[in-house]
């Protein structure tokens, strides 16, 4: 049969696409011939050429009115909304087949003259940024996924990405005027001064990523107006920033100390090419780089740290006053600890100078180049040396000395609670805040708990790898792909490879990780690995020395990989991705009596358990169900031998007459 296909949502978005696709797909399993005409907003309509209508034995039209009638005039025409072609598409087809009628063009309602803009069609702008501590993993994958999100639910958004390199992909200044809100995924804080007056949603990038269409329609619906800096009407007041909290305030100083501790790490691990002690030699070329990395950028770290930290909390105004109270915090022997302390000292002692001190208009401009600099400066550093420093430096040489003393014991302990930490949520806080710890004892000399955490942050990505290479048939051909991707990631040290294994099947894939990454921490720390650079993954060991046990570090991260790779191999339910065994019934049944039966991830979705999906006529058995993408094993339930021809799938499914498989 030749069949002309049209859809048309009155939003003109999404729904319109969507429908066209799984109608085609069901025409074609009905050996039907196709065409396809979509009317939607997302692309111009090409229309069906007069030689296809002529040629066509049936049109369907999943819409409310049939477009440009009169060219179907005398054809056999079948029309529903299109909400009754999406859920059940074969069965919207055999309806159409069954039900249609030779069309009456005057019978046909005028169209309405209309002109449809983004505005009354549902369309939105978004501009969004994304941006993560590190800028690796997160921040691309989170607006990779925003992106798609969009395009899927028919919003024209763009996506500038805050990364090591810096921004990418740039939101000009007529992107921002002409967006309806502002995206920030931001786990650090960032420059917003540009989005003034726009209505502006903030979340993090693991929500981004993990609910990417949710975060969207939820910024559509909660986005407000955070300050008054253009002339754009809001609809209201605007209302005051959000607040950004602790975490976030530390992430933003760590994002900002990384590049620091990266290089002179790196720097330091390069003057042990020449001997572990030829730094000690003036002159040489090992003792200028072990003063570039210990002696300038590791000084610099603590510093930085907490200038960036104060930078979140106050903006500009706090980098001064911050950067001092870090340094203080390293000459009084506070370490990374004092400049925490230190950064957020200054950057709440500045946001106060700023909000509560009232100057005459004549002497206003002085506040951020002198007021607030003075007395943010003088309130930190007082607080630091008299009060804080030293008790801070008492706690961080005992923490050291601890550390550096401790017993095997404590030692596998501490790499089982590190490795957990760093696999529990796969770049989330708990993974965040083990890393910063590891980060923060560099700056101390501490070298073994940053190997634990680095191996340990290896494990989940590449254990996904291996899991979908040992039981290839227990995973989708889409999953078998995402594993290659994983395994690389996490040779990179990038956790986040295995994100999307634990979104789909969280209960079984954390906590294996978990188990991977505690004998992995726990290995490194027992065998007394030290590791120079916080970053890089295996590509650090070609750098000499930067590792001191090479072998030993590699074969704990092959042990805890292959824990997790094998376990969840093991662990992993068989995915519905495969080919279907199709049963046979009974000699008995007509082969003119059996039909096929399909259902998409989510049609088992929505009638799992309840309501059947499509029944099959009484005197029509079904022969085979086909499940697409789907694990079998979430969808089973008891065979019903009493009624009908049982038919069975190649796992505990069942169809049986007229109440195939939910």
């Amino acid at each position: 049969m030749n069949v002309i296909l049209i859809t048309a949502c009155p939003s003109g978005m999404a729904t319109t696409f969507l429908a066209a696709r799984r109608l085609e797909q069901a025409a074609k399993r009905r050996g039907w011939e196709a065409r396809t005409e979509m009317h939607g907003e997302l692309e111009a309509v090409t229309p069906v050429s007069e030689a296809a209508i002529a040629a066509a034995d049936l049109i369907v039209v999943a819409a409310e009115r049939v477009p440009e009638a009169a060219r179907f005039a005398g054809k056999r025409l079948y029309r529903a909304p299109i909400q009754q072609a999406l859920p059940d598409p074969e069965a919207f087809l055999e309806r159409a087949a069954r039900e249609a009628t030779v069309f009456n063009a005057a019978s046909e309602p005028a169209e309405p003259a209309k002109t449809v803009s983004p505005e009354s069609s549902g369309i939105k702008r978004i501009v969004a940024v994304t941006a993560c501590p590190t800028g690796v993993a997160h921040t691309f994958m989170a607006a990779e996924a925003l992106e798609q999100a969009g395009r899927a639910l028919g919003h024209r958004i763009h996506v500038e990405t805050q990364g090591s390199v810096g921004a990418q992909n740039p939101i000009s200044d007529e992107d921002v005027e002409a967006a309806d809100v502002v995206l920030l995924a931001c786990d650090i804080e960032i420059d917003n001064a540009r989005f003034a007056g726009k209505r502006i949603y903030r979340t993090s990038t693991g929500s981004a990523l993990k609910q990417p269409q949710q975060t969207i329609q939820k910024a559509l619906d909660e986005a407000q107006v955070e300050s008054a800096g253009s002339e754009r009407k809001s609809g209201g007041s605007p209302k005051s920033a959000k607040e950004r909290g602790f975490y976030k305030h530390l992430l933003t100083g760590v994002s900002f100390m990384l590049p620091m501790v990266v290089a002179g790490g790196l720097c330091i691990a390069l003057s042990f090419v020449f001997g572990i002690k030829a730094f000690e030699q003036e002159g040489t070329l090992a003792a200028a780089l072990m003063q570039i990395g210990g002696g300038t950028a590791f000084a610099l770290m603590v510093p930085v740290l907490a200038g960036y930290i104060a930078y979140s909390i106050a903006d500009r105004p706090g980098i001064a006053p911050g950067m001092i109270g870090g340094m203080l915090a390293s000459t009084l022997g506070a370490g990374f600890i004092g400049g925490i302390l230190a950064g957020f000292l200054a950057g709440y002692s500045a946001k106060a100078v700023t909000r509560y001190v009232k100057l005459p208009a004549s002497v206003e401009s002085l506040k951020p180049i002198l007021i607030i600099p003075l007395l943010a400066s003088l309130v930190t550093g007082l607080i630091m040396i008299y009060v804080v420093g030293t008790p801070v430096a008492a706690v961080l040489s005992a923490l050291t000395a601890f550390l550096n003393d401790m017993g095997s014991t404590n030692a596998v302990l501490l790499g089982v609670l590190l490795g957990a930490m760093m696999c529990f949520d796969l770049g989330g806080p708990v993974n965040k805040a083990a890393y910063t710890f590891g980060v923060g004892l560099l700056s101390t000399e501490t070298y073994m708990p940053m190997a634990a955490i680095m191996a340990a942050g290896m494990v989940p990505a590449i254990g996904m790898g291996l899991a979908t290479f040992l039981r290839r048939g227990r995973f989708a051909q889409a999953e078998r792909e995402a594993g290659k991707a994983s395994f690389v990631l996490g040779l990179c040290f990038i956790s986040e490879g295995a994100i999307p294994f634990a979104a789909k099947d969280p209960l079984r894939v954390i906590p294996v990780s978990m188990v991977g990454g505690a004998v992995t921490g726990a290995l490194s720390m027992w065998f007394g690995v030290k590791l120079m650079a916080p970053h890089g993954g295996l590509f650090v060991l070609l750098i000499p020395n930067a590792v001191n046990l090479a072998l030993l570090y590699l074969l704990a991260i092959a042990a805890g990989s292959v824990i997790t790779g094998v376990g969840y191999a093991l662990l992993k339910r068989g995915e519905a991705g495969m080919a279907p065994a199709a049963a046979t019934l009974p000699e008995s049944a007509s082969a003119e009596a059996s039909r096929q039966v399909s259902f998409s991830e989510d049609d088992c979705t929505r009638w799992r358990g309840v309501t059947p999906g499509v029944k099959a006529a009484p005197d029509s058995p079904v022969s085979a169900v086909t499940f697409t993408n789907l694990d079998y094993a979430q969808y089973s339930y008891a065979p019903q031998a009493s009624r009908g021809h049982g038919v069975r799938l190649n796992t505990d499914c069942r169809a049986r007459r007229g109440h195939p498989a939910r």
